[in-house]
């Protein structure tokens, strides 16, 4: 949620912002309606109550004709005060209603555009040549299935498309990620969490995922449960309602959680493998911070993000993402992308997103600074996305027999194990 003083002050800036994101700017127009209403509602509510208290004085201290006449104005004014009341109610709930439906202020260097109109910041790390290696790249699924790592087939089977299972060494790879990603966020300073993957309405709707992202959240309708999609969710709404001290700041959380997301509009769209699926298993960073702090906290974010990538060896690059890429709650995104070898381009394997006051805002999430009360910032960052880090990790290092070298930073996960054999049929 934006703060309604600077929509007031700058309605031009947010118009466009919306413009930018491919949104309604006739919504902007609205919420400045609503707001107005709010506000004049309020200020006639309070008159009233405030001459209903002056008449509830009057009254005893009358007799008579007066004081039938008193009786008679405190019945009218009563009934205003309560009309006025609704009235405000009503208008309170418009302009909260419409509030929720605007996206973040989109920050100003971002690029202005579509999916395909980030800009590339950064590239690290070298592609391989697998032709001068003298062999052609397999992809992941073929490699998986002959580690004895991934297994589709019976995914489908038992839960549908967009399921799989990991085995053997493909388990094993999972628990060297997660582990080797939260060792590195501890020490970093993030203090580590398991989430829940069940969360209430508010929560959701705090941290922007029941607006455009509503297609893609699994609800629960029997209970009113919403399973995250990240947990990024679960972290924003920890300090839901409460005031943080400002030395207390900045609080970073790494979260290991189970993420859920029914890939709405993607049909026909990476359904090969485990590279885009219903159910995985991801480690995310969250930092609470002043919101003066925000911005170097961003990059801070994206810098554990390199590190994690490049101990893994991958080549990959880093993007600003376009304005109308950006998700409601995020003012600026950057994504590293790791190099697919067999889909001959990057993808997207991390991303680390900027929200300022935005959802603390909305999940009332402030800070005391001595007598100054203030919503603080919020930021949140991918670390690793298990099923496509495992894909990545598959064809970069894989071998012409079929083997796939262990990065040095989890064979230690891996009790020491430096390649991946296929398993006999």
């Amino acid at each position: 949620m934006i703060d309604l003083r600077l929509l007031r002050e700058d309605p031009d800036r947010v118009r466009a912002s919306q413009r930018a994101r491919g949104e309604d700017v006739a919504l902007v127009d609205a919420l400045l309606s609503a707001d107005e209403r709010r506000r004049s509602s309020g200020v006639r509510f309070d008159e009233l109550r405030n001459e209903q208290k002056s008449l509830g004085k009057l009254i005893p201290k009358a007799s008579g004709d007066e004081k039938a006449e008193l009786l008679k104005k405190a019945s009218q004014l009563a009934a205003d005060v309560k009309a006025a009341d609704a009235e405000q109610t009503e208008a309170d709930e418009e302009t909260k209603r419409l509030a929720l439906q605007l996206g973040n202020l989109v920050h100003p260097d971002v690029p202005v555009g579509g999916e395909e109109d980030f800009v590339v910041l950064e590239t690290h790390g070298t592609i391989r040549d697998f032709g001068a290696e003298g062999f052609e790249p397999k992809d992941h699924l073929e490699l998986g299935e002959a580690l004895g790592a991934i297994d589709v087939e019976r995914g489908a089977k038992v839960s549908g498309s967009r399921f799989y299972y990991l085995t053997g060494v493909g388990a094993l790879l999972e628990l060297a990620l997660v582990n080797a990603a939260i060792a590195q966020a501890t020490e970093a300073g993030f203090i580590p969490m398991l989430t829940p993957a069940l969360v209430r309405p508010r929560a959701m709707e705090g941290t922007g995922f029941l607006g455009q992202a509503a297609e893609n959240v699994y609800h629960l309708e029997k209970d009113d449960y919403y399973l995250v999609g990240t947990s990024e969710v679960p972290l924003a709404a920890y300090h839901m309602d409460e005031i943080l001290d400002a030395d207390k700041l900045p609080l970073r959380y790494a979260g290991f959680s189970p993420c859920f997301r029914r890939e709405a509009g993607t049909y026909g769209k990476d359904t090969r493998g485990i590279f885009r699926v219903h159910q995985f298993d991801k480690v995310e960073m969250f930092s609470y911070v002043a919101p003066e702090d925000a911005e170097n906290e961003h990059k801070r974010l994206l810098d554990w993000e390199k590190q994690w990538l490049t101990g893994l060896e991958l080549p990959f690059q880093v993007i600003d993402v376009a304005s109308g890429d950006l998700g409601a709650s995020a003012s600026r995104k950057y994504d590293c992308e790791a190099w697919i070898p067999t889909q001959g381009k990057y993808r997207e394997l991390t991303s680390a997103s900027n929200c300022d006051s935005f959802q603390a805002r909305r999940l009332s999430v402030r800070l005391r600074d001595g007598k100054k009360v203030q919503p603080l910032a919020t930021l949140n960052g991918t670390l690793c996305a298990v099923p496509r880090t495992i894909v990545a990790i598959l064809e970069n290092h894989q071998q012409a027999d079929g083997s796939v070298v262990v990065p040095k930073v989890l064979r230690p996960y891996l009790g020491g194990r430096e390649v991946l054999e296929p398993v006999a049929k």
